[in-house]
């Protein structure tokens, strides 16, 4: 009986090979010659093994081999015993016959390989292109759907890893199968022919994200053109000479700065040096890169106007991608964007606030965080981190004796005690970092580093938004001079509104603020706080903005923000 049942499923399998694209044929149906092979390449990592029945457990096999038979490249497959599950349960019919879901899915995956974030998803990118080419739909079928896999892993890890991936480190490991819930949602697109708006859903629901990719689109055209260089040295003001007018009317004009007429009205004209409409533009270039808009040409614009459109491109799709992790609705929340130097407040829905920041160095990088305001400090103490008080105030302590006293640092005994240990009997040979035995904490007042108000947000690299004596660092364009927390310009007036939301008068505000003591005032609306990091947007007006990649975030290998180390030392 075995030999009859064995010898039926042969006949069967022959009766059914085919080769087809049509909707209603399958795409190939593997041999039965075949199926004594038993080293198949699978991810048995990513599935469980259940026990099965011979008949169960031949059916398997069978479509493991069906892969393996259609897949030009089997190497280029990672989820083989997915997409045999997959394909079988749908009579290996193919999948992409919407060419709106292939056309939708090849132009996500666009995106992503020109970020440069996986060379993974890049390479599926252009093999789906080729086999487009080539009308080898069999091969596009096949690896489009593994693809569509591990774009979807991609999307749903980013939460937990996209803090490295998009900063730095880049993806260079392959990507676990999708969880049975969203695998769960792909075959049901497919079972009720739905996969258009299927693989729509998978793009970011963040108006943000849709205005960077008309910006690209619109570089790309400049891109397939001549992209003329601006060499010009030294400081070109207002009345300069130009030695090569044209090359910077162009760049101008193509970036948006200056309108076509204008720039036709200048070639006419033989403009030769720096007048007032060219200076105009050159002025709508330095704000929407976060220069100083003096319309003077000098190293930071000429740099910025040597950056090509393919470079631009290539950062506008990388931001694209990290608009995944930010919030997309602005209903009650606090945004700094840290190479923005800047701070924004949004209370029910509406922009109430805005104030320059100055943000970690390079050398101390802040974090990527999201948590919530939860208190407002007035008057706050200082206690100083270690790091800083040792590589920082120490060696200045040495060189003057009189340093702690003029800065209003007290001595304490140890971290749990309060006992004051007396300035002047400490003896020099202990002001270094190996034999200082204390620590220190600085007093309130108008010399206190953190000014008079401190915002706390739990997080766990003890980082907070905090006042500053130092209010010139704010006229500087670069402001990455911290030690890790966000010093805001206006911390008054933010602390104020935020009192405000939570039912604190202004009387009760400006009678804590006339105080010389600390007071801790908890808010009963705790706004969302999200420290984030974009180096390119589009603004509110439909203008391109671009910053500096402070903390060489924008370089696959230039080092991710999950990789610092960031402790309590880093909160100054």
């Amino acid at each position: 009986m075995a030999m009859i049942r064995q010898s039926c499923i042969s006949l069967l399998l022959i009766s059914i090979i085919s080769i087809s694209v049509s909707a209603n044929e399958p795409l190939l149906t593997p041999t039965p010659s075949l199926l004594s092979e038993q080293n198949i390449n699978t991810q048995q990592q990513f599935i469980s093994e259940p026990v099965v029945s011979p008949e169960t457990a031949l059916q398997q096999q069978k479509s493991l081999l069906w892969v393996k038979e259609v897949a030009d490249d089997l190497s280029s497959i990672q989820y083989i015993d997915k997409l045999a599950q997959l394909y079988a349960s749908i009579a290996y019919t193919p999948i992409w016959q919407d060419a709106f879901a292939a056309t939708e899915l090849e132009e996500q995956l666009r995106i992503v390989a020109l970020s440069r974030v996986s060379s993974d998803l890049s390479r599926r990118y252009s093999q789906l292109k080729h086999y487009k080419l080539a009308n080898d739909w069999r091969q596009y079928d096949l690896l489009a759907t593994d693809t569509l896999l591990a774009y979807m892993s991609y999307i749903e890890n980013l939460p937990k890893f996209g803090r490295g991936w998009l900063f730095g480190t880049g993806i260079d490991v392959p990507l676990p199968l999708p969880t049975k819930i969203q695998t769960g949602r792909l075959l049901d697109a497919i079972d009720n022919n739905r996969m258009r708006y299927f693989v729509t859903s998978l793009k970011p629901v963040n108006d943000n994200y849709n205005k960077m990719i008309l910006a690209m689109q619109t570089l790309e055209v400049s891109e397939s053109e001549h992209w003329p260089g601006f060499y010009q040295q030294g400081i070109i003001r207002l009345g300069d000479r130009l030695k090569d007018p044209d090359s910077l009317i162009t760049i101008l004009e193509r970036m948006g700065d200056i309108t076509e007429y204008d720039a036709d009205r200048m070639r006419t004209s033989q403009l030769r040096s720096l007048t007032i409409p060219l200076s105009l533009g050159v002025k709508t270039f330095q704000k929407r890169h976060g220069l100083k808009v003096d319309g003077v040409i000098g190293p930071k614009t000429r740099y910025w106007l040597a950056i090509t459109p393919k470079e631009r491109i290539r950062v506008l799709a990388l931001n694209a991608q990290r608009v995944r992790l930010w919030p997309a609705e602005y209903n009650s929340v606090l945004i700094v964007n840290i190479p923005g130097y800047e701070l924004n407040l949004w209370l029910d829905n509406k922009h109430v606030f805005d104030s320059k920041v100055i943000v970690g160095r390079p050398s101390r990088r802040t974090p990527l965080i999201s948590s919530r305001v939860n208190s407002v400090v007035f008057n706050p103490y200082w206690n100083v981190p270690k790091s800083i008080m040792r590589k920082d105030i120490l060696p200045k302590a040495r060189r003057d004796r009189s340093y702690l006293y003029r800065h209003n640092y007290a001595v304490i005994r140890s971290w749990n005690s309060s006992e004051q240990i007396p300035i002047h009997t400490i003896h020099p040979s202990m002001l270094y970092a190996k034999t200082f035995p204390y620590r220190l904490r600085q007093k309130p007042g108008n010399k206190n580093a953190l000014g008079l108000y401190k915002f706390i947000i739990p997080n766990d690299n003890s980082i907070y938004l905090h006042d500053t004596p130092a209010k010139s660092l704010f006229n500087k364009d670069d402001r990455a001079f911290s030690s890790g927390c966000v010093r805001v310009e206006n911390a008054d007036v933010l602390a104020l509104i935020l009192l405000n939301y939570s039912g604190v008068t202004d009387q009760r505000f400006y009678e804590l603020s006339g105080r010389k003591q600390t007071k801790t005032i908890g808010l009963r609306n705790k706004v969302k706080v999200h420290l984030i990091y974009q180096t390119a947007w589009v603004d509110d007006g439909g203008l391109v903005n671009f910053r500096d990649d402070v903390y060489l975030y924008d370089k696959v290998g230039g080092g991710s923000q999950s990789d610092q180390k960031y402790t309590s030392a880093y909160n100054h």
